[in-house]
């Protein structure tokens, strides 16, 4: 009896007295939805990938195509057919305002194609602009440069 009123006494200490004892920043919240987005990416996903955007999501391709919505977006996806291309973010800075509820993403992007190498055979750099939607982080709109293919 006295061990179930510790474990009793210890979760609710934990969960009143420390409550960001578990808590992620806002940065680390916008990484794992990040890395699990790239995730989605490489297992070709796209309901998941979606899922992190807004429906009014404007994507600027790396090429300079100009994407309005989640849809448009999606249509752009489905018109590559059976590519096996995809892209990988790798952040190098996230800045948050978290009065504002938006972040600032910034990094460089690698294209993969499976069928023709395991090392990124595009790339360029990439920024995206992060809001909170319902107390949930989503990517507002983001853009893609490509500079170099190899």
């Amino acid at each position: 009896m006295k061990q179930t009123k510790f474990i009793l006494f210890a979760v609710l200490f934990i969960q009143f007295f420390s409550p960001k004892l578990f808590a992620q920043t806002d940065e680390e919240q916008i990484s794992a939805i990040r890395n699990a987005s790239n995730s989605a990416l490489r297992s070709y996903d796209n309901k998941e990938v979606l899922s992190s955007l807004t429906d009014d999501v404007l994507t600027t391709t790396g090429n300079g195509v100009l994407l309005c919505g989640k849809e448009e977006l999606q249509k752009y996806i489905l018109a590559g057919g059976k590519s096996k291309m995809y892209w990988i973010r790798e952040p190098k800075d996230i800045t948050v305002n978290t009065e504002r509820g938006l972040a600032w993403e910034s990094g460089i992007w690698n294209g993969y194609d499976p069928e023709k190498s395991d090392k990124s055979i595009i790339n360029g750099n990439y920024s995206a602009m992060w809001t909170r939607e319902s107390g949930i982080w989503k990517i507002k709109s983001q853009l893609f440069v490509t500079l170099d293919e190899k």
